[in-house]
């Protein structure tokens, strides 16, 4: 890897080699250095912002998503009207213009790690590599793995979902900015078959389970149906929560249910703005838990404007949930440490060059972007892309994909 010099003026600024910070505010270059300058005088530095929930192959919703018909009066048929129909409509080349867009406008909002949840059911095979191929074209970091679920051809569907989980986690080892995971979709979708066999495929290849939980009482009501107390202790009891594993939502989870995740080392990931969209409810019984990293859950990766509505939304449940919640944001680099190695989020020697140059403040326009001291953005405008074209593919494929949609 080549060696820069962010140069915060004043003296101060990070000499980066090989993807750390190698020291902070010693560094001179010498007569003919070849070491790269940049400028981030006048900005303010902070260590890129990690999106802890998210589905890239929501990415082309802005561009006129068609809203569900008939109007849905249940979160279950929110998800038949319209999420189902949109991850059964996807390609390969509507998937990768969803993630191209998604990935370019999260890093231009000062987003370098994105941790993904992936379905596309007529598109199995090979979609995480779609999704990689944008991280590596653009330059973010992206753990994902595909949520298998039983919900369109049973049991033998899942195995393929599972395959896949397998075939990409062994493809991208050794890779510094991809990391693969096995996945199930909400467990209500899932047999006990899949769900054990998900278990089982994490502790071979030693992997995190990635999995909506309790975003809805329809995944309780579904476990209890099947004989357990609740859905949290159907993951445990099939084995397929090992610890490190990242649940996504928790809200319908009394708090002694999530003292039991995270004594299983389990994280949460809270995802505000999507659950009152869905008014699905508040994840109040979070307080009871310390690693609770910060979601989108497909909503763009704009960090500050998910905090804000998680710190508008605690405010409604007291002074302690908004103590609790200026964390969730920071937490999620925690999160990346582990996911990833090393140490995200310190400016401080060995600590991992993700890094955003804000122009005024934090969560304002952009300047320049690192991932692994990297720039992936500079001056504003990404290094590895035009947006203006990722903007045209995201528009013709949504056109697509809308029509493919309304004909399921």
């Amino acid at each position: 890897m080549s060696e820069r010099y962010l140069d915060l003026g004043a003296g101060r600024g990070l000499h980066l080699k090989d993807g750390v910070i190698a020291a902070v505010d010693v560094f001179v270059p010498g007569q003919g250095s070849k070491v790269e300058i940049l400028d981030a005088r006048g900005g303010a530095l902070t260590a890129g912002r990690v999106c802890a929930h998210t589905h890239l192959y929501s990415g082309l919703a802005p561009f006129g998503l068609p809203a569900p018909e008939p109007k849905p009066e249940s979160f279950v048929q929110i998800l038949e009207r319209l999420w189902w129909r949109l991850d059964r409509a996807l390609d390969a080349p509507s998937l990768r213009a969803s993630a191209r867009y998604y990935g370019a406008m999260a890093l231009l909002s000062g987003t370098t790690t994105l941790i993904d949840h992936h379905e596309s059911p007529a598109f199995i095979e090979g979609s995480l590599d779609v999704l990689a191929d944008a991280s590596r074209e653009l330059g973010f970091r992206l753990l994902t793995g595909y949520g298998a679920t039983d919900r369109n051809g049973g049991p033998e569907e899942g195995a393929r979902g599972l395959a896949e989980c397998a075939r990409f986690f062994r493809a991208v080892e050794g890779e510094d900015r991809l990391v693969g995971t096995v996945a199930l979709h909400a467990s209500f979708t899932c047999s006990d078959e899949t769900v054990r066999a998900a278990g089982e495929l994490c502790r071979e290849l030693g992997a995190v389970m990635h999995v909506h939980l309790a975003e809805d009482g329809a995944d309780v009501e579904d476990a209890k149906a099947r004989g357990h107390a609740g859905v949290l202790q159907r993951l445990l009891a099939l084995e397929a929560l090992p610890p490190g594993s990242i649940l996504a939502h928790g809200i319908h989870l009394s708090e002694e249910e999530v003292e039991q995740a995270a004594e299983a080392g389990c994280w949460f990931v809270q995802n505000p703005r999507s659950n009152e969209g869905n008014a699905v409810g508040y994840a109040a019984s979070l307080i009871a838990a310390e690693k609770v990293a910060l979601g989108t859950d497909g909503y763009p990766a704009v960090m500050g404007e998910e905090e804000e509505a998680l710190l508008r939304l605690a405010a409604e449940q007291g002074e302690e949930e908004v103590g609790e919640a200026h964390l969730r944001l920071e937490n999620g680099q925690w999160l990346a440490s582990e996911l990833f190695g090393g140490t995200f989020g310190d400016l401080a020697e060995g600590a991992r060059a993700d890094l955003v140059v804000w122009e005024d403040d934090p969560g304002g326009a952009v300047r320049h972007v690192l991932v692994a001291g990297e720039p992936v953005v500079l001056d504003g405008r990404l290094v590895g892309a035009k947006l203006e074209a990722i903007e045209e593919e995201a528009r013709r494929e949504a056109e697509r994909l809308w029509a493919r949609m309304r004909a399921l």
